[in-house]
């Protein structure tokens, strides 16, 4: 006879058990269109959105005190965890969840494999280098990035044109030949470019001084302003419109907060609340970003669709940036699939808060597909989120993948002093060190690369030597919470 402390954690974990499977039952219709080999992902995962929208911290805490499983790092494999559980406390069940640990590991690994390629010998990830057009005059380079670990080769569209992207494919395949390292091609579209303009005063410097308290003005065209106005154009048509007062906006990688103040025909008044630039100035093509804002704007700019002839002849994988709800991979798969008889599969940049907040719905829209991974590009969500949440966003976006069996591109920044300087700072060889726990590391542009794959083998091949060593506390996920509240009332 178990004790009653027992007795009462049996009973929780039966709540918990039943539940998923009610949840996952009520929500079948949201699987329909999937393909077979996805359904059993797609059903751990909305296991797992079940299992985080519960306060089960003091349970966590009473299963790790008596000797048991506390649930933590159950991602891949999340009822039958519960399961598990359940049975070491003498408590059969009757019909088991088929969604094994050992299948989770296996089905991230075969996802992780079709989009990278095998893993680099001697790496636990695998790492994608971005490609520069100074590489063409390198072959002997391109050779050794090979040798050391470059697994998939990335080349942006927002850079360059289509011959020089042809050319470095056709250099990536010599060395590959050469070397006899395969090496996958990922293609990333530019995606909506939102950058200031200034259309009035500094114009003709490309740059105007700013203050707290003071206001600019955000306005397509410039009708309507006196040359001493400051007024910036975002350089794409319908972001004005789908402002609201109170919404803030973020210039030049957040070091410029304002808030939308009043919105007339002319445009929109922000009034400035922070300016941490060092010569209090906002210059031409610095970022803007609108985090509280539904942007009414295409995914797939003009441009973007001009690239996918060129992408469906040559890509492995498209980087799809400034992803935000499901249409948006609705839309871009139906412009693929005119123009090439297999699928692509996509990597969705995860960039903007909204994309964040409708990671569930991202995730099982990608699994209507082979194949689909998720980019964390940290630069942008930095500024959307705040850097105070990134920690917290970055872990919740990975165990979320996780619970997809969908891999995940750990992004932006990654060893960039190493890569620039050739001296690597401390805070970012811990930083390092965590993304030994994606599927894939991205490497940016620098003059160091080599360097930095030797330092990133070695980091991640200890980090991830040390991975045991995590012990989760499950707090509720608002995410989880509002996608199941969402979606309950269409069932």
């Amino acid at each position: 006879m178990l004790a009653q402390p027992l007795l009462d954690i049996a009973e929780e974990l039966r709540k918990i058990d039943q539940e998923m499977a009610h949840e996952a039952n009520k929500l079948e219709w949201m699987l329909e269109d999937l393909p077979e080999s996805n359904k059993l992902s797609a059903k751990n995962f909305l296991h797992y959105l079940v299992l985080r929208k519960t306060p089960i911290q003091n349970l966590q805490y009473r299963l790790h005190e008596y000797g048991l499983s506390s649930l933590a790092s159950c991602e891949s494999h999340t009822r039958r965890q519960i399961q598990v559980t359940l049975e070491r406390l003498g408590d059969p069940i009757s019909d088991p969840c088929s969604c094994t640990a050992e299948l989770g590991s296996r089905l991230i690994q075969e996802s992780q494999e079709q989009l990278f390629g095998p893993v680099p010998e001697g790496w636990p990830t695998s790492v994608m280098v971005t490609f520069d057009r100074s590489f063409l005059d390198q072959p002997q380079l391109i050779a050794s990035l090979l040798r050391h670990g470059m697994s998939v080769a990335r080349i942006n569209c927002a850079h360059d044109d289509e011959k020089i992207w042809e050319k470095m494919i056709q250099a990536i395949r010599s060395a590959s030949e050469a070397t006899g390292v395969n090496c996958k091609i990922h293609l990333d579209l530019a995606g909506p470019k939102l950058r200031t303009k200034l259309l009035k005063k500094g114009k003709s410097q490309g740059k105007v001084e700013v203050q707290v308290n003071g206001s600019v003005w955000l306005s397509e065209s410039g009708k309507g302003f006196a040359e001493k106005d400051i007024v910036i154009s975002p350089q794409e048509s319908g972001v004005i419109s789908s402002l609201k007062i109170g919404e803030r906006v973020y210039f030049d990688d957040g070091l410029i907060l304002g808030r939308v103040e009043k919105i007339t025909k002319r445009g929109a008044k922000v009034k400035l609340e922070r300016v941490s630039t060092k010569r209090q100035q906002l210059k031409n093509e610095k970022g803007i970003n609108f985090p509280d804002s539904h942007l009414q704007i295409s995914s797939v700019t003009e441009f973007d669709s001009s690239c996918l002839p060129f992408v469906a002849r040559y890509a492995d994988t498209l980087g799809f940036s400034f992803v935000r709800k499901p249409s948006d991979i609705v839309e871009l798969r139906g412009k693929l699939a005119r123009l090439a008889d297999r699928e692509v599969p996509l990597i969705l940049k995860i960039e903007t808060l909204e994309a964040v907040e409708n990671l569930p719905d991202l995730l099982l829209e990608g699994l209507k597909a082979e194949g689909v991974g998720v980019m964390i590009a940290r630069g942008d969500l930095a500024v959307e989120i705040g850097f105070e949440r990134l920690v917290e966003i970055q872990e919740e976006i990975s165990w979320l993948c996780e619970a997809a069996h969908v891999p995940v591109i750990w992004a932006t920044q990654v060893l960039e002093n190493l890569h620039k300087s050739g001296v690597a700072s401390r805070a970012e060889i811990t930083d390092a060190g965590r993304a030994a726990l994606a599927e894939c590391i991205m490497i940016n542009k620098g003059d160091h690369t080599l360097e930095v794959l030797r330092s990133l083998k070695e980091i991640t091949q200890k980090s991830r030597a040390l991975k045991v060593k995590n012990h989760l506390i499950f707090r509720p996920l608002k995410i989880a919470e509002d996608f199941l509240t969402k979606n309950q009332s269409m069932a």
